[in-house]
């Protein structure tokens, strides 16, 4: 069984910075892509950033500049930076994951972490 465990959300104020933490847990054979999505009160869940295995990046264009992906592969572990924080920021953020196992690929998924924005 896998489990992405998220860590590091809470509340800051406009301009201020966070970090995201999520590990993967589990009997994993392989971590193909990572990435962070985030759901606003009211909207529905867009993705915000995702890196491959190999390290390749892509962001929502409102978050680029601000934020960065990154990913430490011995730990089975994907981090969000989050810098320039906006009230638009506002959100539960979710971790994603492809994951190997002895016997699927699947998606899993966080279990969300509350970022709040304000002043």
């Amino acid at each position: 069984q896998v489990q992405l465990v998220e860590s590091g959300g809470g509340l800051v104020q406009p301009g201020g910075s966070l970090r995201l933490s999520c590990a993967a847990k589990g009997s994993i054979v392989s971590i193909h892509f990572m990435g962070w999505y985030r759901q606003a009160p009211g909207k529905t869940r867009e993705l915000v950033t995702t890196i491959s295995s190999g390290g390749s990046t892509k962001y929502a264009d409102s978050v680029k500049g601000r934020f960065t992906i990154s990913r430490d592969n011995a730990k089975n572990t994907v981090y969000l930076q989050m810098n320039s924080l906006e009230p638009e920021d506002t959100a539960v953020y979710y971790c994603n994951a492809a994951i190997s196992t002895t016997t699927s690929l699947r998606d899993y998924w966080g279990q969300g972490t509350q970022v709040t924005v304000s002043s």
